[in-house]
């Protein structure tokens, strides 16, 4: 069996999997945000908002880098020096970012000091998209 692609498509898949996290999780913030005087609701969504985050996102996000680092190692550490692969780098690494950011929102809308409005989160829904459009053609068209 060939070791890179089996890691490649595992790589992959957490991609996929973190990406759906990335996307859903600040729709359930509007959805939070805009339901705050129904407390039986409230609770749902933080359930859903915390096993999404630690069940999924966090662990989909660690074995992304984890095979990202190990498809880097396997082809020569030299790959490090291809713009292309520093700009992914610099976007993977935006994306932790704001995946963590993504976990303090939670936290603080459990704890009900959250300031941020329903509109607030459906704009920052659009980041991870935006970034995954560049990741994507970053990565396909190797342009730089």
């Amino acid at each position: 069996m060939n070791l890179y692609l089996l890691f490649k498509s595992l790589h992959l898949i957490a991609v996929i999997s973190w990406m759906a996290g990335l996307l859903y999780l600040p729709r359930i913030f509007v959805y939070h945000v805009e339901n705050l005087e129904k407390k039986e609701t409230t609770k749902i969504f933080e359930t859903m908002e915390r096993r999404l985050f630690f069940y999924i996102m966090r662990p989909a996000m660690l074995i992304t880098w984890l095979f990202g680092i190990i498809l880097i190692y396997i082809n020569g550490l030299e790959t490090l020096t291809y713009l292309w692969l520093q700009i992914k780098l610099i976007l993977v690494i935006f994306l932790t970012i704001y995946n963590e950011y993504l976990g303090s929102c939670s936290k603080s809308l459990k704890l009900e000091t959250n300031t941020k409005s329903a509109r607030f989160f459906r704009i920052i829904n659009e980041v991870p998209t935006l970034i995954l459009i560049f990741i994507i053609f970053i990565v396909v068209f190797k342009p730089i």
